[in-house]
C-alpha cells in the first residue's frame, strides 16, 4: 500500500508561497510533487535546502517535492495538476501547460481573481486553454493563509466544481488530520466570494491604518459580504456559498490577519503612500488590487451595487483619499439591511 501512495505524482504550477504550501500537503498525503518555477535559483533553492525562503521565510519543506523549470518534466507522470499561478499569469502558465496535460488528469485552481481583461473567473480561463469544460475544473478555496498551511495548522477549505465526482477527487488529495476539506457544486459562488473577499480586505487595512476601530471594521466586513453576495446572486452562486468557508470565512481572516497581503497593502495605503510604492514593498502579488479594478467593471456589467468597491477603485486609481472615501460611504442615502440585489 505504500509503494502504491508514492506512486502517486502531483504538479503544481507555481512556486509561490500558496503553491509551495499546497504542495507541502499533497506531499504529506504520498504525493511526489513537481513544483514548477521560471525561477532556476529558486528551484535550486527549493531542491538543495528544502526551503523557498522568498515566499516563506524559516519554514522547511516536506520531501517528496522536487522543483524544476521545465513544464514536461513538471507534468510528466502527474494524475493531478494543481494550477496556483496569480490571475494575472493564469492564462500564460495554461497555455504551457496544456500540451503536456494528460485527457484524465485532474485540473484544480487555487488563485482568487478575475483576469483584467476578459473580467473571466479562473475555471473559464483554464477551460478556455486547456480544451476542456468548466464542469470538469476544481476550485480550491477558504480560510487558508500558506504561512499556517505550511506549519501543519489546522485548516479547514473547500473545493468545488459543477460535476461534484471532480470536487470529491480533490477532497481525497488534499484531506488529511491537518488540512480538512469539504465539497461544493458552487463554483461561480466559491470564485466570486474568493476574488471579492480580497477587496473587502483591503479596505480593512484601510480602516485599520485609519485608526478607525473595531465597529468601523466589522461594518465593512458585513457590508462587504453583502456586496459578495449580490455580485455572486447576479452571476449565478447559490447564496448559501457566502455564508460558509469560501465566503465569511475566508474574509474574516483575510481582513483580520497580519499574513493577509491585502490587508497589509490596505494599512500601507492609509498614510497616503504611493499605490506603486505599497506594490514595491510587499514584493508579490495583491490580489485584491487587480481584482478591484475587475469586481468594478462587473459590478456595471451586471448593474450591481458595490459601494465598498466602488471607493476602493477610487483611493486606488483615482487619487481619492482614503478619509474621504470612508466618509462618503458613511453619508449614502439610508437604505434596509437586507436589500440584496439592486
Amino acid at each position: 500500500m505504500e509503494q502504491h501512495q508514492q506512486a502517486k505524482r502531483a504538479a503544481v504550477l507555481v512556486a509561490g508561497s500558496w503553491g509551495t504550501a499546497l504542495a507541502s500537503v499533497l506531499a504529506a498525503n504520498g504525493y511526489r510533487v513537481s513544483l514548477w518555477t521560471r525561477n532556476a535559483v529558486q528551484a535550486e533553492e527549493i531542491n538543495s535546502r528544502r526551503r523557498n525562503d522568498k515566499y516563506l521565510p524559516g519554514c522547511e519543506l516536506p520531501g517528496g517535492i522536487l522543483a524544476t523549470t521545465d513544464m514536461r518534466t513538471a507534468l510528466d507522470g502527474a494524475e493531478l495538476c494543481l494550477f496556483v499561478a496569480p490571475s494575472g499569469a493564469m492564462r500564460e502558465v495554461a497555455r504551457q501547460a496544456a500540451p503536456h496535460l494528460q485527457p484524465d488528469m485532474l485540473c484544480i485552481h487555487a488563485t482568487k481573481g478575475f483576469e483584467s481583461e476578459s473580467l473571466k473567473p479562473m475555471s473559464l480561463v483554464l477551460s478556455e486553454e486547456l480544451g476542456r469544460s468548466r464542469s470538469s475544473i476544481v476550485v480550491l478555496s477558504g480560510p487558508s493563509h500558506a504561512e499556517e498551511v505550511i506549519r501543519r495548522q489546522p485548516t479547514t477549505v473547500v473545493v468545488a466544481s459543477e460535476d461534484i465526482a471532480m470536487a470529491e477527487k480533490a477532497q481525497d488529495a488534499f484531506m488529511n488530520s491537518d488540512f480538512r476539506v469539504y465539497t461544493n457544486k458552487d463554483l461561480v459562488g466559491v470564485e466570486v466570494a474568493g476574488a471579492i473577499k480580497n477587496i473587502i480586505a483591503l479596505g480593512a487595512g484601510l480602516t485599520d491604518g485609519l485608526q478607525f476601530g473595531d465597529n468601523a471594521k466589522a461594518a465593512l466586513i458585513t457590508r462587504g459580504l453583502a456586496e459578495i453576495g449580490r455580485l455572486g446572486a447576479a452571476m449565478g452562486a447559490n447564496p448559501l456559498t457566502f455564508a460558509g468557508l469560501a465566503g465569511v470565512g475566508d474574509l474574516v481572516v483575510t481582513c483580520t490577519s497580519k499574513h493577509s497581503r491585502n490587508w497589509r497593502a490596505g494599512y500601507m495605503l492609509a498614510d497616503g503612500t504611493p499605490l506603486s510604492e505599497v506594490l514595491d514593498k510587499m514584493g508579490m502579488v495583491v490580489e485584491g488590487v487587480r481584482t478591484t479594478k475587475a469586481a468594478y467593471l462587473l459590478a456595471q456589467q451586471y448593474e450591481v451595487d458595490m459601494p465598498i468597491t466602488s471607493q476602493l477603485h477610487e483611493v486606488l486609481f483615482q487619487g481619492k483619499q482614503p478619509r474621504e472615501a470612508v466618509s462618503h460611504l458613511m453619508g449614502r442615502l439610508k437604505t434596509h439591511e437586507m436589500e440584496v440585489i439592486g
